[in-house]
């Protein structure tokens, strides 16, 4: 089965579409890569994005016009996967969406909202859309994140030691095999690119414009400031137990000037040198506990060296590779963890594990959202796979720059 999986994650800079041939041999789902394309947002959606997330007041009208133009984005970009990388004979769509809020109070998940209307990909596609795959698990007293935990539960499965998925997007989190006592553990640890991203933007006079430190070149020239890695370090949020979840609802920019209030002006290098120093800390810290044999790493933040750098220093003895080694580009991988549970849904299987979500029970995830003229959906499997295994033998695809 062909399945894109669709992903814009909390940096919303853009849309990566993985395809992927999915069969299930046995026990074991094989993954076949069949490549990835990633769309950027165009710079007056990705700023009227930005004005609208918290702590930013909007209005439902904002929303509406929001819904749609993702919704449109996600489209285009299903479309060219299907017939960049699929030869226009995928099977399914399986769309994340772009997460706006995510209601975290009191220790829990009371709501999460993504936007990026469905209707739009099956109607441009006439392919079945797997979509809304968070609220199922918080329906279930779930954290509703982070829901890649699944399927870096069955892909570390039979590795030696205690391996660890981390991923870095604008939010950092760990799947960690075997949290202790003999279950899975998964939550996020803390920011990875958000807060570094809001003080490039700062610093650049960008306001809702999407900014990065390209290749961690301020961070490179910059010094840690102590006392406010000190100051960043007792947010409560890094005490709490796990399952946890966080997000921009959080870590954003005000957040980072109150911080920053009563150090005076710093250089901006400094301060990024400071978060970046932040990002390998808290990660480091939250799987120390552990016993982590090793790390491995994917998203965007794989492509900053000098926080890979740190985070190797941060972890010490503990090697840190990424999941390109194992045969998932780390570019696409959260992108073909979508794919992968839009799988599950379609033939009718849970796609969470309660240990790393906090739900009372195992959930199949989503809403089904019909393609074409009817909705056809395979035979349901009636035992799940245990475990994920990457084939090397698929292409892996034009890898197209943002």
């Amino acid at each position: 089965m062909r399945v894109i999986g669709l992903m814009s994650g909390t940096s919303h800079d853009a849309i990566d579409a993985a395809a992927a041939d999915l069969t299930l041999d046995g026990d074991t789902l094989v993954l076949t890569p069949l490549g990835l394309i990633s769309a950027g947002y165009d710079d007056g959606l990705r700023a009227a994005l930005a004005e609208a997330l918290p702590p930013a007041g909007t209005t439902l009208a904002a929303v509406c016009r929001l819904d749609t133009r993702i919704g449109q984005a996600f489209a285009d970009a299903a479309v060219r996967a299907d017939r960049e990388l699929c030869g226009g004979r995928a099977d399914l769509i399986a769309s994340h969406g772009q997460t706006v809020y995510h209601w975290a109070e009191d220790g829990r998940v009371h709501g999460t909202l993504q936007i990026g209307e469905p209707a739009w990909i099956a109607e441009a596609t006439g392919r079945a859309v797997v979509s809304g795959f968070r609220t199922r698990d918080v329906a279930a007293g779930g954290q509703g994140a982070p829901l890649v935990s699944l399927v870096d539960v069955l892909w570390l499965r039979g590795r030696p030691g205690v391996p660890v998925a981390l991923n870095l997007g604008g939010i950092a989190n760990v799947t960690v095999a075997d949290g202790g006592s003999g279950e899975p553990l998964a939550f996020d640890t803390g920011p990875a690119n958000a807060l570094i991203d809001a003080a490039v933007a700062e610093s650049a006079g960008g306001g809702a414009a999407y900014s990065m430190d390209v290749d961690g070149a301020l961070a490179a020239r910059g010094s840690v400031h102590r006392p406010l890695l000190r100051r960043l370090l007792d947010e409560p949020y890094y005490a709490k137990p796990a399952p946890k979840t966080t997000g921009k609802e959080l870590f954003h920019l005000p957040y980072l000037r109150a911080a920053l209030a009563g150090f005076g002006p710093l250089p901006a290098e400094d301060v990024v040198a400071t978060l970046t120093r932040l990002t390998a800390r808290t990660v480091a810290d939250a799987v120390r506990p552990f016993g982590a044999t090793e790390v491995i790493a994917s998203g965007g933040g794989t492509r900053n060296p000098v926080l890979m750098a740190l985070l190797r220093e941060e972890l010490g003895g503990v090697p840190l590779r990424t999941s390109d080694e194992l045969g998932l580009p780390s570019a696409a991988k959260e992108a073909y963890a979508f794919a992968v549970l839009g799988w599950l849904t379609a033939h009718g299987l849970p796609g969470t594990v309660p240990s790393c979500t906090g739900a009372r029970r195992p959930s199949v995830l989503g809403s089904v959202t019909p393609g074409g003229p009817g909705l056809r959906l395979p035979e349901p499997v009636a035992t799940a796979p245990t475990r994920l295994t990457v084939s090397a033998t698929g292409n892996t695809g034009p890898f197209t720059g943002r």
